[in-house]
């Protein structure tokens, strides 16, 4: 077993991913990273580079949005993404259920529970982004493009659109 700052079940899911090289670049800070912007400020990066870990429900079934930490995401978006009836943020419960971590701390991948993932173009704006690892305090950098992959995410547009 690594010691590592990252949440043991998502250090063992980087090693199952052959990512254990990510394990080494977990960062950890003594003040919580919950929040995209509190990540952002203590990691020392703009606020779209966060990548947050949102689960929604979808006609009652869990289903993760990956937003860059600067934009909203439109549930009426996420509805007509997955061809749902109604699209709910999930209750605290149902993502410590689903993904086995509590809210400011959930990881892209690494999850309890298989679910359905959809990740917003706009991570791929950057050429590194940094996402919670498993705990409120920890993050990890990795390209956009490999996250989406180890995520198992299909892309899509639904990040709220600018008022105008």
């Amino acid at each position: 077993m690594t010691t590592t700052a990252a949440h043991p079940r998502f250090a063992d899911a980087l090693t199952a991913l052959g990512l254990a090289d990510v394990t080494a670049r977990v960062r950890t800070f003594p003040e919580a990273t919950r929040t995209a912007a509190e990540a952002a400020a203590a990691i020392g990066c703009e606020l779209s580079q966060i990548c947050k870990s949102l689960i929604f429900a979808a006609d009652g079934v869990p289903v993760l949005v990956l937003m860059d930490g600067a934009s909203r995401v439109d549930v009426e978006r996420v509805r007509e993404e997955l061809g749902a009836q109604r699209v709910t943020r999930a209750r605290a419960d149902v993502v410590r259920e689903t993904t086995g971590y509590a809210i400011g701390g959930v990881p892209p991948f690494g999850h309890r529970t298989r679910t359905r993932v959809l990740a917003d173009r706009s991570l791929l704006a950057h050429d590194l982004v940094w996402a919670a690892a498993g705990t409120p305090y920890s993050v990890f950098p990795m390209a956009p493009k490999d996250l989406v992959a180890h995520a198992g995410a299909t892309l899509a547009d639904v990040r709220e659109r600018p008022a105008g």
